[in-house]
């Protein structure tokens, strides 16, 4: 090897930030968790933090998130005191446009890092993990074998429809027929039949802009994108759209298109959290029964939905969604003053 009894570790000079992180995936879907060298954030709960981190740090969003240390894909989060007593810790959740209100695939993930670091106490065979994420307080439940984390379930945020079969003129493309939903966030869930979509990597680039078009149609067009409580979770996230699976023994494929035309690689946990409320307010899944969604790489998600309540003026139920995370790397990021591409950039 030809750097055997070489220098192999850079010494930044004094005056260069550095963030520590460990990346991770939940079925495909990026990760990157942020864990020493953020500034301390000021607030009294995650709400607060998200408010402050967007009007003082986002520099350093999007110096983690784009290019050159990530991509336009990329996906974050840091954590931080909960709101009270009742969680183990608090997230935000960061990405190519800004801060999301709520995140499956990161609570898959930071529940078994949580629990494999020693964060959390660990007990067996299962470990609550409890986290208060922007949209509210979410459940997370870390199955152990022989010590280590395997699959990680999580109940959701009460999830609910605000409209079914709604239409929408989409420029290019007519009218769309589409549904509401909240599950953390809140979508348009398109079947992508209806415009002759396949959901497959071959069409990526044209599932980003139909789903970006239709995002920003509903948005000029739907007055009804309003969270019964907090103003903060009230904008539309993304588009989700739904098709027949590719895999067979599955049930549906989900792929989502979020924020600035991020693509989801996992079938989204807070998008199918939205969708067990539709398929429960349709009378297509009951209590305790359990859909397999698959995202556009193949890796599933199992749904469910297990209680129904009263949120706001909305019967809404409480999703269950189940997948797996897993580690990739661990990183010292640096920043050095005199770049002048230190907070990033983005090209697609």
């Amino acid at each position: 090897m030809f750097l055997k009894n070489k220098p192999i570790r850079f010494n930044p000079p004094e005056g260069w930030q550095q963030i520590k992180t460990i990346d991770m995936h939940t079925c495909g879907e990026p990760l990157r968790v942020i864990v020493e060298g953020f500034p301390e954030l000021q607030g009294n709960n995650v709400l607060e933090y998200r408010r402050y981190i967007r009007e003082h740090y986002d520099h350093l969003r999007t110096a983690l998130m784009f290019e050159p240390r990530g991509h336009a894909d990329m996906y974050g989060c840091l954590l931080l005191p909960p709101n009270d007593e009742g969680a183990d810790f608090g997230i935000l959740f960061m990405h190519n446009e800004g801060y999301s209100t709520m995140c499956g695939h990161a609570v898959i993930a930071i529940t078994k890092l949580a629990v494999e670091m020693g964060w959390v106490k660990k007990t067996e065979p299962e470990t609550i993990v409890k986290i208060d994420a922007p949209c509210g307080r979410i459940t997370a439940f870390a199955k152990l074998e022989k010590g280590r984390v395997g699959g990680v379930r999580f109940h959701c945020v009460p999830s609910f429809v605000v409209g079914l079969d709604r239409e929408v003129t989409v420029a290019g493309l007519g009218k769309i027929t589409y549904d509401l939903a909240y599950g953390g966030a809140f979508y348009a869930y398109v079947d992508a039949r209806q415009i002759g979509l396949d959901l497959t990597p071959e069409n990526y680039r044209r599932i980003i802009q139909t789903g970006m078009d239709i995002k920003h149609a509903v948005m000029a067009a739907d007055g009804e994108i309003r969270h019964p409580f907090e103003e903060d979770l009230s904008f539309l996230y993304g588009t989700i759209f739904i098709g027949g699976p590719v895999t067979a023994g599955l049930d549906s494929r989900n792929v989502c298109v979020f924020a600035e035309g991020e693509v989801d690689r996992c079938p989204t946990g807070s998008g199918v959290s939205g969708r067990m409320a539709i398929h429960f307010e349709r009378g297509e899944i009951g209590l305790g029964e359990t859909m397999s969604i698959e995202s556009i790489t193949g890796s599933v998600f199992h749904g469910s939905v297990v209680e129904v309540v009263d949120f706001g003026p909305f019967r809404a139920v409480i999703p269950q969604v189940e997948g797996t995370a897993h580690v990739t790397g661990q990183h010292v990021f640096l920043i050095d003053p005199q770049d002048a591409m230190g907070e990033g950039f983005i090209l697609r």
